[in-house]
């Protein structure tokens, strides 16, 4: 008998490969304002972007804040002024096209949505997250999906998985699992809901945290197993 009946799913670098659609919107954005795209302003604004998910995440400041100050703070870096509010609208617009595949997540998703509940958990603009999954083909094998924006918290908050949880009907949480890239966000916000949880780690990256996640896995077919579904 199968352990798991209910599957949360996390969406970038998870299920669409969000390096791919950030890269070519960030492009757009930099030479929209008169600015080469290169390796070392991409990092820039890397750097950037992840100390505000992390606060975030931490909640110490609001997504709002976190929208409306990223790029004003990056092209501070380069040296021009700019309305941080309508960037993060022209960037948006960009990377809600974005909606490269990671391998096998197609295949994937389709072979388990007859013998799974799925969802998607995650953080991020609901709209432009819709898109993408509307895009990619993926959008129609998830019973609903969950998006920071629509439920007020934010993954690892506590008070996000207990929004998702109270709009699955039936569920157990012995017989969920949340699978995700973001140690941060997906794991630890699994362990504090009382789930089990799969860190899905292609580079094979270092876990020098305290959340320990149930299984590790390197790529979506290594599911098929920890699920007990044959892979067609």
């Amino acid at each position: 008998m199968r352990k798991y009946r209910t599957l949360l799913f996390d969406i970038d670098d998870t299920l669409l490969d969000f390096a791919a659609a950030e890269q070519e919107s960030l492009r757009m954005l930099l030479e929209s304002q008169g600015i080469q795209y290169s390796t070392d302003n991409h990092n820039k604004y890397s750097q950037i972007n992840r100390r505000l998910w992390a606060a975030f995440e931490d909640g110490k400041i609001s997504r709002e804040e976190l929208f409306s100050t990223r790029f004003s703070l990056l092209f501070k870096e380069l040296g021009k002024v700019v309305d941080g509010m309508q960037l993060e609208e022209h960037y948006r617009r960009g990377l809600s096209e974005g909606h490269q595949l990671i391998a096998g997540a197609l295949e994937l998703i389709q072979e388990l949505q007859n013998e799974f509940d799925l969802y998607i958990v995650t953080n991020g603009i609901s709209k432009t997250q819709d898109r993408r999954l509307k895009l990619s083909g993926l959008f129609s094998s998830f019973k609903a999906v969950f998006v920071s924006e629509d439920t007020g918290y934010q993954k690892p908050m506590k008070e996000f998985f207990d929004f998702v949880f109270e709009r699955i009907p039936n569920l157990t949480l012995n017989e969920t699992l949340i699978i995700g890239d973001s140690l941060s966000a997906d794991i630890k916000g699994g362990i504090l809901a009382g789930i089990d949880t799969c860190w899905v780690n292609p580079k094979g990256v270092a876990n020098t945290t305290e959340w320990k996640p149930t299984y590790e896995i390197k790529s979506l077919s290594e599911l098929y197993n920890i699920l007990e579904v044959n892979r067609k």
